[in-house]
């Protein structure tokens, strides 16, 4: 299991670091459908106790981030193509509306932090051997900078609920060839995002979010990996 990277864990009790490490993970795509949820790995990397990465499991199993079943342990759940095509129409309408906000929300200073971060998805995505999980850390970290910079913090909270569950799936996308992450690197969509945001064109900023969006999905369901059904 790939726990080499992951989102900084907020502070608070030993079960909220536990239950912010692993969501951080879910988030950035560092998991992939499927994968299994050791608490032993995961507590050793913490230097925890297992208890209390048990019960950050339970309370990502509870908002379906993780499904538990006795004999196979913890896994992340897979995605099926019904589920993932709804989830990306809801991603198009609220992370649309986050881009458009931010537009003319975002400080001078936000502005700044949106553009180094697309730098470095560039220089990352441009390496002769690029880094999946590099990527796909840079990848998010774009994408919530850029949220944030809407200030909205609801539609942040669910943006972050979406991303809990299909950031798995990206991790099908960026982690499925070197050519991909090649096109990561020329991305047309993030680059009219960002120069969108920079000239405070909500509308265009707005388009070249949803046209990142829709280019990712269309080329996730090419690879045909998601079931059709839940028990397929």
């Amino acid at each position: 299991m790939p726990f080499a990277s992951k989102l900084p864990s907020a502070r608070g009790t030993l079960g909220d670091n536990a239950y912010a490490d692993l969501r951080g993970l879910l988030i950035a795509g560092q998991l992939a459908p499927g994968d299994r949820v050791s608490p032993r790995e995961l507590a050793a990397r913490l230097a925890i106790s297992p208890m209390p990465v048990r019960e950050a499991v339970q309370r990502l199993a509870a908002e379906g981030a993780l499904v538990v079943r006795p004999q196979s342990g913890a896994r992340v759940p897979l995605m099926t193509r019904p589920r993932f095509v709804e989830l990306t129409t809801i991603r198009v309408a609220l992370e649309g509306m986050a881009a458009e906000r931010a537009a003319r929300a975002a400080s001078a200073a936000e502005l700044v932090a949106i553009r180094r971060q697309h730098d470095q998805l560039r220089a990352a995505a441009r390496r002769v051997r690029p880094d999946p999980a590099m990527v796909i850390r840079a990848n998010q970290r774009l994408h919530f900078t850029i949220y944030r910079s809407a200030h909205m913090p609801t539609l942040l909270t669910l943006i972050e609920g979406l991303w809990l569950r299909i950031g798995p799936v990206l991790n099908l996308d960026l982690r499925s060839s070197s050519e991909r992450l090649g096109k990561l690197a020329t991305h047309e969509h993030h680059a009219r995002l960002v120069d969108a945001l920079e000239r405070r064109d909500g509308r265009g900023a707005r388009r070249g979010l949803v046209g990142d969006i829709e280019s990712a999905a269309k080329y996730i369901l090419t690879l045909d990996r998601l079931p059709t059904k839940e028990d397929a």
